[in-house]
């Protein structure tokens, strides 16, 4: 069985033409080398790409049927290499890849910039009050609850007490740390909600493959890993969103043209978020692989005793 699928992955991989723009493909696997940073920012760029949300069904189904046919060897002549890495690059943006059911357009990874960047210029207008504040962090995590949740496998309203309690900052200096306060808030706010949006994984543990792909078990261990990583990755996130734009409309509030054109001041800092925004979620979740390794040593010792491989893989989710 195992010969005939080599064969049949030979074939297929044969009949793909070689480009020199795309690396030859392989199945299931990333199209950029993860062993380094660099590496996995290009693949999780391609994770992101908006334009992937406007990808119809007519075309997802036919870059499925285009994996498929290269899975059982029947991809017919002339498909190329760059064909392949986009068929597969459409099915992973939409497609969940546990479940492989569509996942509603807001929480996928590439909708994650489109449908995040306004509630991220409400986190950051200035002169808040407590409602608009409690508006804007509870819409901003129920987002982020969700987009844990379908990618899966409090202090900001006490710190701006403290804020205008302090009689010593300048105004100037005040509304600049008053911009900054979202950031705590935010990042301590997105642990939980991993946490929170992912704690089976933690009671029932995750499936840990080996080295062919082969179920070797479920590890809570390796559950526990996968969490860390991904709360880490959501602290880095806020980092340059939350930030940036501060420091940065800081600056452009102080020149001529928005000074004149104070209505300029929302569109310009929107299209500051965004760019901060689109830096910062490849940035963070380039940090650790999606398919995370782990010695078997560090696991269960039913995982051990049931492999011969020094390491598996688990998917640490998005």
């Amino acid at each position: 069985m195992a010969d005939t699928a080599t064969t049949a992955s030979s074939a297929a991989a044969s009949a793909a033409n070689t480009s020199t723009d795309a690396p030859p493909f392989q199945l299931g696997k990333p199209r950029f080398q993860q062993t380094s940073f660099y590496g996995r920012f290009r693949h999780f760029l391609d994770i992101i790409d908006p334009r992937t949300l406007f990808v119809t069904e007519r075309r997802l189904r036919e870059a499925v049927q285009l994996l498929e046919d290269y899975k059982h060897g029947t991809l017919r002549p002339g498909v190329t290499n760059e064909q392949l890495w986009s068929a597969q690059k459409i099915k992973q943006a939409i497609l969940h890849p546990d479940t492989n059911e569509k996942i509603f357009m807001p929480f996928r990874m590439s909708g994650y910039i489109p449908f995040g960047t306004p509630i991220v210029v409400g986190l950051l207008l200035p002169n808040q009050t407590l409602a608009s504040t409690v508006f804007w962090q509870w819409l901003n995590q129920s987002h982020n609850a969700c987009v844990n949740y379908a990618n899966r496998n409090a202090t900001k309203v006490g710190l701006n007490v403290l804020v205008q309690k302090a009689n010593k900052f300048t105004p100037a200096t005040r509304l600049l740390v008053q911009r900054f306060v979202p950031f705590p808030a935010v990042a301590s706010a997105n642990i939980c909600n991993v946490v929170l949006m992912r704690y089976g994984e933690l009671e029932e543990g995750i499936d840990v493959l080996d080295g062919d792909g082969n179920l070797v078990g479920s590890s809570k261990i390796a559950a526990r890993h996968a969490l860390l990583e991904t709360a880490l990755t959501r602290v880095v996130l806020p980092m340059p969103i939350l930030v940036l734009p501060p420091i940065v409309m800081s600056m452009l509030e102080k020149t001529a043209l928005l000074q004149a054109r104070p209505r300029l001041l929302l569109p310009v800092q929107s299209l500051v978020c965004l760019a901060a925004f689109g830096l910062a979620l490849p940035l963070a979740i380039s940090l650790f692989p999606q398919m995370s390794e782990i010695e078997t040593s560090q696991l269960e010792p039913e995982i051990a005793r049931a492999t011969s491989s020094r390491t598996v893989v688990y998917n640490k989710g998005l």
